[in-house]
């Protein structure tokens, strides 16, 4: 048996981690953030691919028995392909989920008009994720993507809340929603961007909904653990969570409260 393992480049992922523990709190979690190597957004899909199968690796040998990519990037660029092809060889029984589609299931049944707007890093935008799975689940729904490179950077340096931080935020929203003045649903399709939520919210028009994905990547955990017992028997039950790093373990404590709900002590891990 073995704890939860949740992934992501950085920080971001600990705003899922933060909703998963609020659902399920019974359950240990083991975070990693690849700090030394984020951001994602703008890597390769070979790099990313590479950089994730590292990270995946690495919980399973730390006893994960399922991993949950909570990083859109990842999700996008190296999910599938670990899922249909290396979890053959490196562990069967084991499973690796991602957070895009928990999303792109239930978007199309919150949007009134149909007309969907995605912010995203670079990378998911280019993958054309959220197009394609929201279009298996929702093929009537427009949707519109917008890529914004300084957001992970100005979450991560502390400069979202900055006058100058704000502009960059404004300018992406707009630029969005000047693409389609029918949006009424935005899908923060980065698990950093929910630290911008409330902003976001105060600048929208008022009958556009701010969607952020730790709630329904929480609630869908919840769902696959019940349907699948095989899984959920080897997942511990001591209500822990522990955190690594390929950066500065103070650097990350310090920086991780923007975060997760609580004080956190990492431990450093080197990812090859």
């Amino acid at each position: 048996m073995g704890p939860i393992g949740v992934f992501d480049s950085g920080y971001g992922g600990l705003t899922i981690l933060a909703e998963l523990r609020e659902r399920l709190p019974q359950y240990d979690y083991l975070y990693l953030g690849d700090n030394a190597r984020a951001p994602y957004g703008t890597r390769s899909f070979d790099v990313v691919y590479e950089f994730t199968l590292q990270a995946v690796q690495e919980l399973f040998d730390r006893g994960c028995h399922l991993v949950i990519l909570a990083c859109n990037t990842a999700s996008a660029k190296a999910l599938r392909t670990i899922q249909q092809k290396d979890l053959l060889t490196l562990a069967p029984n084991k499973r690796v989920l991602g957070v895009i589609r928990p999303s792109t299931e239930i978007i199309g049944s919150i949007s009134q008009s149909n007309h969907i707007g995605v912010l995203a890093t670079q990378g998911t935008v280019i993958s054309n994720s959220y197009l394609i799975e929201i279009g298996k689940f929702s093929p009537e729904a427009k949707v519109v993507q917008h890529a914004c490179p300084m957001w992970v950077p100005l979450i991560e340096n502390n400069e979202h809340e900055t006058d100058a931080g704000r502009e960059f935020i404004r300018k992406d929203i707009e630029a969005l929603l000047e693409k389609d003045a029918k949006i009424d649903t935005l899908v923060l399709a980065c698990t950093h961007y929910p630290v911008l939520k409330s902003f976001i919210e105060s600048i929208v028009p008022p009958h556009i909904r701010v969607v952020a994905q730790g709630k329904i990547v929480a609630e869908s955990l919840a769902d696959y653990l019940n349907r699948h017992p095989e899984i959920e028997s080897n997942c511990l039950k001591n209500g822990t969570v522990s955190y690594l790093t390929s950066e500065n373990t103070e650097e990350f404590d310090r920086n991780a409260s923007v975060f997760a709900k609580d004080e956190v002590k990492s431990r450093h891990v080197s990812l090859h």
